[in-house]
């Protein structure tokens, strides 16, 4: 089945993509929190085994997240939109519950990155079924709604982990995504991505954005100026107690988990903002700019935080979600209209993964400068240098508000 473009916000596309980036979003946020109590609970006990396995699992997972973003991306375009995303979520929901009965820390490992793999390819082609499936004017408020309604998942996986085992919590994540493949009986594929499949053109060729000068750079920008989404999440609030403590001295005990949960409260703000100003200011190019500068005001606040309250240094770790959830929502927006139909979804599933595959050279980063310099300096140093590649890059992309996208690839 296939339908004109719509003007309605919560269409049946807009409320699948959004349930299942929930999903993804629950399940990433869910393992940051439960990854340390779950190890204990297998007998990791030592602090410096916890923290070797712990990022042993978390390089599992990115792992299956930066190959299965290519994957899912090259599948959704040779073979349709709907079908694939309905096979990331059935794929991630299944190694969830078998998560939850890992036994030992290699099972653990397996299944972690059998999650990523299958968490991988969500949000890239829920944005791009709803870019497709929409008007030019609406699309943006759609992607606003799948980003605001999907982020909204960090705050359940923590109410979740508080409450219940850690298996309990992953076998409650792999429940609502097999949930969701109840959706699929009233999803349409994409009336775009149908005209194509006539088309005698090359469909889900990764490898020819790197054979085209213009198609390489359009990859490589986009992808550049949303890296400060993930310094904001991965340095600067994930290593939130470490900044408070040791570099900023902060006045009282400042919680990871809490300083998670409040920066993607304002994440979640953030998306849904992104719509509302990309629609007010007709481009996509304005609310990205307004949204780094934000992020350059806000990160020097951060820094200059010394003595403060522990209720100021999370209320400013919620004020920086707002601008990092609008970059990231107007990133994922603007890779969708970058490309024709026949490239679409390949972009927009890999190119997120590359930018969350940016945490691992950010990190490495920080553990380097903060031997030599401190950590203070260390965070410091690292924002300066993504955050204006990020504000040089985005200048430089193409304004895609009203662009129209029933276009193919010449590849």
């Amino acid at each position: 089945m296939t339908s004109a473009p719509s003007k309605r916000i919560f269409n049946i596309i807009v409320v699948a993509a959004a349930l299942g980036y929930f999903v993804d979003i629950y399940d990433l946020i869910l393992f940051g929190v439960v990854k340390n109590p779950s190890l204990i609970d297998l007998g990791i006990t030592n602090k410096d085994a916890l923290f070797s396995q712990g990022n042993y699992l978390l390089s599992m997972q990115m792992a299956g997240m930066l190959i299965g973003g290519i994957i899912w991306g090259i599948l959704s375009d040779k073979k349709g939109r709907m079908s694939i995303l309905f096979l990331t979520i059935f794929l991630y929901s299944i190694a969830n519950i078998a998560n939850g009965f890992a036994q030992n820390v290699q099972q653990y490992a397996i299944l972690r990155f059998i999650a990523g793999f299958g968490l991988s390819g969500e949000l890239g082609i829920g944005i791009t079924m709803v870019s497709e499936v929409m008007t030019k004017e609406a699309r943006g408020l759609g992607a606003s709604i799948v980003s605001g309604i999907g982020i909204a998942g960090s705050v359940l996986a923590f109410i979740v982990a508080e409450k219940f085992n850690w298996r309990v919590a992953f076998w409650t994540g792999g429940g609502l995504g097999m949930l969701l493949l109840f959706l699929r009986m009233a999803v349409y594929e994409s009336g775009m991505y149908e005209k194509t499949k006539a088309i005698r053109v090359s469909k889900g060729n990764f490898f020819s954005l790197f054979a085209n000068i213009k198609r390489f750079k359009k990859f490589i920008l986009i992808i550049l100026m949303a890296i400060p989404t993930w310094y904001a999440v991965s340095i600067l609030t994930i290593n939130a107690p470490s900044f408070a403590q040791d570099a900023l001295h902060i006045t009282g005990v400042i919680k990871g988990s809490t300083s998670v949960m409040m920066h993607y409260i304002g994440a979640a703000i953030g998306s849904f903002l992104f719509g509302y100003l990309s629609l007010k200011l007709k481009s996509r190019k304005k609310p990205l700019i307004i949204s780094i500068v934000s992020m350059i005001v806000l990160t020097i606040i951060y820094f200059s935080l010394k003595g403060a309250s522990p209720e100021l240094f999370y209320s400013i770790l919620l004020l920086l979600g707002i601008p990092m959830g609008v970059l990231w929502t107007g990133f994922v927006t603007t890779a969708s209209e970058q490309y024709g139909t026949n490239l679409r979804a390949t972009v927009t599933t890999s190119a997120p993964n590359f930018v969350r595959g940016s945490t691992i050279l950010m990190t490495f980063m920080l553990g380097t400068l903060t031997s030599f310099c401190g950590i203070w300096n260390a965070g410091v140093i690292i924002g300066i240098i993504f955050i204006t590649i990020a504000l040089v890059s985005v200048f430089f992309i193409e304004e895609t508000y009203g662009k129209e996208l029933d276009y193919v690839e010449d590849v």
